[in-house]
Parts: structure tokens; C-alpha cells; sequence
């Protein structure tokens, strides 16, 4: 007996070793296997003392008086930190109001606690710059807070970035009144951070809230990492349109840590670029090796959004998040005039509510193959679902076409409480599922 008792605790013992192993391993792995690097390990907080000599803008021309727009004396000590060979912009205590600002090489922003940087609502306050907006490398209004080039670029403080958003909100669905139909472009609206082409970033701690347009935009950047942030702009009583917390567009090497989300559209969308031949227009690409963890999403379209501007998405990991009010977990936008490929995407130990656990369905709002005769082919490849606890009103939103192919999808330990808690298998091939159980019931 003594003997039995001994072999039941060794296999035990065993047995949680390798369960041990296994979730360090999965940790330690990206999707496509992997090793992820030590950089996404280190979540160290900047020490903006550390970056250069602080000009607080103050001290450079700028009046405290919240009712002024003060571009000009915010840009001048931009300038001057820049002249002088780099430093840090210090919004302090109070409201400042300014258009866009854009930020030179080896300066920064800091945004003391009980400061806050203001976006002007007028549109003439942002100038029309080459930019990228909506799959497209166009000219646009520029945003609230511009880095171009700006390698090392930072944002730290506990203070507010806020974009003023009512007025531009307002106009918006005023033309959307007058032409149901009209595209997000047709309303001038600028963003509120706008970073391209800038490696080694780090935004932390800061409050993006009312934005006009995107909160926060990141484009053909490498090693960025989003810590701690407060992203919200409301969805009532008055909606604010498009305001996506984080878009994440042709980058490598990603960390969002830590934040909370609440905004009246994808609270974390994947871009890259649109059309019937977007994979052959260099400005668009593919974003890589993305880590979402420690989040939490109040009202949101989706949590994780893949489209409706992407042609190629690969390792993507959203993990120990909480999902609180999210009109979608995990939305594959299956957009049918742009060739898209989403694979090995893991979403894992999630907990919380939303409508949809997940939904893959065709993006057809603006669809245009612009002469193109035949239809582009979309592929997802190596989805994976796993530890989730989620009450949604509907389990397995799905409906795809013939130019949609859905493979090696793996539902794994799975508790979904589903007012439709339906699901048809032959939708996807490939597709297995592990301890999955919905409304109590274990799918076989």
C-alpha cells in the first residue's frame, strides 16, 4: 500500500513538472515556435532624468491659460531641446492648448501628473502632411503628437494627452447623417499620436483620452513598447468614431503591457495596407512578433482586431487579459478585395465578457477590386484559443466565402457561457477541440 501511495505522488509530482514546463515553454515560444527574445521580457520603466536636460515649456514662452493655443511656443521649445542636443519636453501642471507638434531627434515628452497636453478642435491647427491613414500612405492631417525618424522616442508622465475630440466627433456623424456612406476620410479629423518610422520606442504611463481620430498609431516602427497606458474616448451618450486605442501598422517587435482600453471602435488593431494589390506596394508589410499582456478592455468593437487594412499578420500573442465589456474577443476581418494571410495567432488565459467570442466574417464596407478580375485569396493558418472563461452571447460568430480559407484552428480548455452557443466544424479544417465546454456541455 505504502509502495502505491508512493507511485500515485511521484506520478503527481511527474505530472505537474510537466504541466510546469509546458506553460513556461508556451511563455517562452512564439506561436510558429520561436524563441521569444529577452527584450519583451524587460518591462522596466524609462527614467525621463535620465534623457536630457528638462525644458518645461513655461519656461519658454508658454502661458499658463487653458483658453490659447499655443502651438507655436509648445513647438519652439521642441526646437530649441533639439538645438541644444536633445532633451525633455515637460508639459507641467495645468491645460495647454496647441495643434500639432512634431518632435525632433533626441527629444522627448513628459507630461507631469495634473498636466495636460490639449489638441486644438481646429482643423487648420494640423497640417496636411505626407502621412498614412487607413491602409493608405497619403497626405493627411498631421496628428496631435508627431515623431518621424525619431528613433528612442519617448512618452512618460502621469499626465493627459487629450484630443478635444466632440467637435470633430459632431461633424463627423453630421456627414455620416447626410451620406450614410461616407468614409472615415471624409471628415477631417486628426489623430492623437502619430509615431512612423521610429525604432526603440517607449510610451508609458500616460492618459490618451477624446481623440478626433486614432488614439495612438504606430507606423513601420521596430521595438515598441506601449506600458501602463489609459486609452479611452467615450461611446456614449455621443459616440466617438474610429478613435482605435492602439493601430499597430507594418511593425516588428511589439509589447503592449499593462493597459486599459476603452474606445468607441478595435481597441488593438493590426494594419499593414489594403487593396486588390496591396502585397505589392512597398510602403505596406507585415506586422511580427506582437505581445499583448496584462490588459483590460472596457467597451471596444474588438480586443484584437486583425484588418480590415492587413494583408499579413504573424506571431500575435494576447494573453492574461481581461475582457470586460468587448464587442469581439478575437475578429478576424476577412476583407474580400485585399489578400490577407493571419497566422499563428494564440489567444490565451483571457477571462471576462463579450458579445462574440470570436468572429471571422467578410469586411465588405468600402469593398472595391478597382478592375482587378479576379478575387484575392485570405488565409488564416495556426489560430489558437486557450484557458479562456469568457459569458458572450455568441460563441462561434462565423461566415465566410469561398475566397476565405480557415486552417489548424485549436480550441483548447475552453469555458463559454452562450446565449447561441452553436458551432459548425466544417467551417474550418483543421479544427480541434480540447476540453472545450459551452453553456456546461463538452464538445466532442
Amino acid at each position: 500500500m505504502k509502495n502505491i501511495c508512493l507511485l500515485v505522488i511521484t506520478l503527481i509530482l511527474v505530472s505537474c513538472s510537466q504541466q510546469t514546463k509546458q506553460k513556461a515553454t508556451n511563455e517562452n515560444i512564439f506561436p510558429d515556435g520561436t524563441v521569444i527574445p529577452d527584450w519583451f521580457l524587460d518591462n522596466s520603466k524609462v527614467n525621463p532624468s535620465e534623457l536630457g536636460k528638462f525644458y518645461t515649456i513655461t519656461d519658454y514662452g508658454v502661458t499658463n491659460d487653458s483658453t490659447i493655443v499655443q502651438t507655436a511656443a509648445i513647438q519652439n521649445t521642441i526646437d530649441e531641446a533639439y538645438r541644444n542636443g536633445g532633451g525633455v519636453v515637460v508639459i507641467p501642471e495645468g491645460t495647454f492648448l496647441s495643434g500639432a507638434l512634431f518632435f525632433k531627434p533626441n527629444t522627448h515628452l513628459h507630461v507631469v501628473k495634473n498636466g495636460v497636453l490639449k489638441g486644438s478642435d481646429n482643423i487648420e491647427d494640423y497640417p496636411f502632411k505626407p502621412s498614412r491613414i487607413e491602409g493608405q500612405s497619403i497626405e493627411y492631417f498631421s496628428a496631435l503628437v508627431n515623431a518621424f525618424g525619431v528613433n528612442g522616442f519617448t512618452i512618460t508622465g502621469n499626465g493627459i494627452i487629450d484630443g478635444n475630440g466632440l467637435n470633430y466627433w459632431k461633424a463627423f456623424w453630421q456627414r455620416r447623417k447626410e451620406n450614410p456612406k461616407c468614409t472615415n476620410l471624409e471628415v477631417s479629423r486628426p489623430r492623437l499620436v502619430f509615431i512612423w518610422k521610429c525604432d526603440n520606442v517607449q510610451i508609458q504611463d500616460v492618459h490618451l483620452r477624446n481623440s478626433g481620430f486614432w488614439s495612438s498609431h504606430y507606423y513601420q516602427c521596430n521595438n515598441v513598447k506601449i506600458l501602463d497606458l489609459r486609452i479611452t474616448s467615450p461611446h456614449e451618450p455621443i459616440k466617438a468614431p474610429s478613435t482605435d486605442a492602439i493601430d499597430i501598422d507594418v511593425c516588428s517587435n511589439v509589447l503592449v503591457k499593462g493597459c486599459y482600453m476603452a474606445v468607441n471602435d478595435d481597441a488593438i488593431a493590426l494594419k499593414g495596407g489594403k487593396g486588390p494589390w496591396a502585397d505589392k506596394d512597398a510602403s505596406n508589410g507585415e506586422n511580427t512578433n506582437i505581445i499583448i499582456e496584462d490588459c483590460e478592455f472596457g467597451f471596444c468593437h474588438a480586443a484584437l482586431t486583425n484588418g480590415s487594412e492587413s494583408i499579413h499578420n504573424k506571431n500575435i500573442i494576447m494573453r492574461n487579459c481581461k475582457v470586460t465589456d468587448a464587442k469581439r474577443l478575437l475578429w478576424l476581418k476577412m476583407r474580400p478585395d485585399t489578400a490577407q494571410n493571419y497566422e499563428y495567432i494564440t489567444v490565451e488565459n483571457i477571462t471576462g465578457q463579450a458579445h462574440s467570442f470570436i468572429y471571422i466574417k467578410p469586411w465588405t464596407q468600402f469593398f472595391d477590386l478597382k478592375g482587378r478580375e479576379d478575387v484575392p485569396l485570405s488565409y488564416s493558418d495556426n489560430i489558437t484559443m486557450r484557458n479562456i472563461d469568457l459569458k458572450c452571447d455568441i460563441f462561434y460568430d462565423m461566415k465566410i466565402t469561398e475566397y476565405d480559407k480557415l486552417t489548424n484552428f485549436t480550441f483548447e480548455n475552453i469555458n463559454v457561457e452562450a446565449k447561441n452557443g452553436e458551432y459548425d466544424k466544417t467551417i474550418i479544417e483543421g479544427l480541434t477541440f480540447n476540453n472545450v465546454k459551452v453553456n456546461g456541455e463538452l464538445i466532442e
